[in-house]
């Protein structure tokens, strides 16, 4: 059942920034009491915290649009998940690829300590980038001269965290999009590349300098590969909020670290390489609507997420409550007005919220019939 957005946006915005600020204000404290002494103490603490907020966004997923996700893999990586260290790369599909991701980490238990590379300007985003920050995310600025040091300090840092960690790393760079698409097929066809329908052209510098700072600590890759059914909308932020569900599918397949190649050239090679594979798995799914051979695993919908967010709504409903009582806020026409403001700004930054979450939209592109190259590069 769809709502209208300005129904539900107003109250799951309040609950969310609200304890979001609560949380992120307890995240600061044991950042600046407890992380000077034992690093280790915090990241476990850290770990519940984030978790505690992430939940609700998976509550949303779960119980609030129904979104139903499968997840082929084979039984030995299901088992694995969760219990090692794992670098993630994904096709940059939709909107909320990371918060699929996010579902996967927290039906493996690892979802507090799940970290990504982001670019910079999220991490200014209220409670949710503060969060992330927190969290020990990787934020980078587009600038390889600039990029390349906190990359590596960020790897650093990772090695040795007290709890298995997945690093979620969006190769191609950016989400996908006809204009983008078009301009990698451009690209593909004037290096005499393989020319990509479903998914963009790998940028391998942070790949690969990933796998050359983490091989020493983290065990595998998980090359994950995302896709929407051609029958169903693709989801968005929006569409959760409104209550309307769809399906996604995930495929996981798991490579040993120590079995990539030795040099930069050779893993930029098994990146791309890697794409190519997806390009055809997604093509394959276009056409015959058969996603993967790997096994379809089992993973239900959690009520740790519905406990957690019953329990944000009564506590803060309480602390609500017994503030307006207090301060007999709605008993003058200031208090109102400072009320109607308040809101007017969670409406604003959640806003914000949905609007960095999607994609850039790209129109239909006509182009002119004395481009022979273009024309056979957009043909089926």
């Amino acid at each position: 059942m769809a709502f209208p957005a300005t129904v539900v946006i107003l109250p799951l915005g309040v609950l969310f920034i609200l304890s979001g600020l609560i949380v992120n204000i307890i995240q600061a404290i044991f950042f600046v009491l407890i992380r000077p002494i034992s690093k280790n103490c915090y990241r476990r603490i850290n770990k519940l915290l984030t978790e505690s907020l992430w939940l609700e966004l998976i509550w949303l997923i779960d119980w609030w649009a129904g979104i139903k996700i499968e997840l082929y893999t084979d039984s030995e990586t299901f088992q694995l998940m969760g219990k090692e260290n794992a670098l993630v790369i994904c096709n940059h599909r939709s909107d909320i690829d990371w918060l699929i991701g996010w579902v996967l980490a927290q039906r493996s238990g690892c979802l507090g300590s799940t970290v990504a590379i982001m670019k910079k300007e999220v991490k200014f985003l209220p409670v949710l980038g503060w969060s992330m920050w927190f969290a020990e995310y990787i934020f980078l600025e587009r600038n390889w001269t600039k990029d390349e040091a906190s990359l590596k300090s960020g790897f650093m840092h990772l090695e040795h965290m007290p709890l298995p960690f997945w690093l979620a790393l969006f190769v191609e760079g950016t989400r996908f999009t006809q204009t983008k698409l078009l301009q990698a097929q451009e690209f593909a066809a004037s290096k005499g590349l393989p020319i990509p329908r479903n998914v963009l052209i790998p940028r391998t510098k942070g790949f690969v300098t990933a796998v050359a700072n983490l091989r020493g600590f983290v065990p595998a890759i998980y090359d994950c590969t995302y896709a929407v059914p051609k029958s169903e909308a693709s989801p968005t932020l929006l569409r959760i909020f409104k209550g309307m569900s769809s399906s996604v599918k995930v495929q996981i397949k798991r490579h040993k670290m120590d079995e990539l190649p030795e040099t930069d050239d050779g893993i930029a090679q098994w990146c791309k390489d890697a794409f190519v594979a997806k390009d055809a798995l997604l093509e394959k799914f276009s056409t015959t609507e058969i996603f993967s051979e790997q096994e379809l695993q089992q993973i239900r919908r959690p009520k740790r997420s519905a406990l957690v967010v019953s329990c944000w709504s009564c506590l803060l409903g309480l602390l609500i409550f017994e503030f307006f009582r207090w301060s007999a806020l709605l008993s003058s026409w200031e208090g109102i007005l400072f009320t109607m403001l308040f809101l007017l700004l969670i409406t604003i930054i959640m806003e914000v919220f949905i609007h960095s979450s999607q994609a850039e939209r790209s129109k239909p592109m006509v182009l002119p019939t004395q481009d022979p190259i273009k024309q056979r590069l957009l043909q089926p």
